[in-house]
């Protein structure tokens, strides 16, 4: 059963993530904290910002790691699988409609469209963590890494890997 459950957690956001990575992280996040509840909103925070800090795509790294350890390697398989199907899926169908249609003006407004629902899933999901982030750590910690974090990643211009250490470090020392 968990296979399957595996499988649905990850092809359903694979499915109606358009947009990659950042339009799928909400909906993974909904199935394996909210529908599955595999992990806590804090956990999932962590494998969002462990997947971050490595190359290549966020839903596979995640597929993988969420997938291994709820099912060993078979699950991760069955995960990584569930992650990529749909795209592969919608490529092979969609190919020959895209190349025929690929100058209407209906098919080149679409992003424009998506763009806002992504902007506002992401906004969603950030409001969360800054909310469990309150509960757990206090107002004085939160802004410390939220404000310590723009200016490293935005002004510094360090890498998000350096920036996630910084954070791990301060977690463990002062909180």
């Amino acid at each position: 059963m968990i296979y399957w459950q595996l499988f649905l957690a990850f092809f359903i956001p694979g499915i109606l993530g358009y947009g990659g990575g950042p339009a799928s992280i909400p909906l993974i996040e909904h199935e394996v904290v909210e529908n599955y509840e595999w992990m806590t909103t804090q956990e999932f925070s962590e494998v969002v910002a462990l997947g971050n800090s490595l190359p290549g795509p966020i839903a596979t790294k995640m597929a993988g790691y969420i997938g291994y350890a709820e099912g060993g390697i078979l699950g991760a398989t069955i995960a990584l699988f569930a992650t990529v199907a749909p795209s592969l899926i919608l490529m092979i169908s969609m190919m020959a409609v895209l190349l025929k249609y690929k100058e209407a003006p209906e098919v080149k407004n679409l992003t424009k469209l998506i763009r806002p629902v992504i902007a506002v899933l992401l906004g969603v999901m950030t409001i969360q963590f800054a909310q469990e982030s309150l509960d757990g750590i206090g107002i004085i910690s939160t802004l410390i890494l939220i404000v310590g974090s723009y200016l490293l990643l935005e002004k510094v211009e360090l890498h998000p890997a350096f920036v996630i250490i910084i954070a791990l470090a301060y977690g463990a020392v002062i909180v």
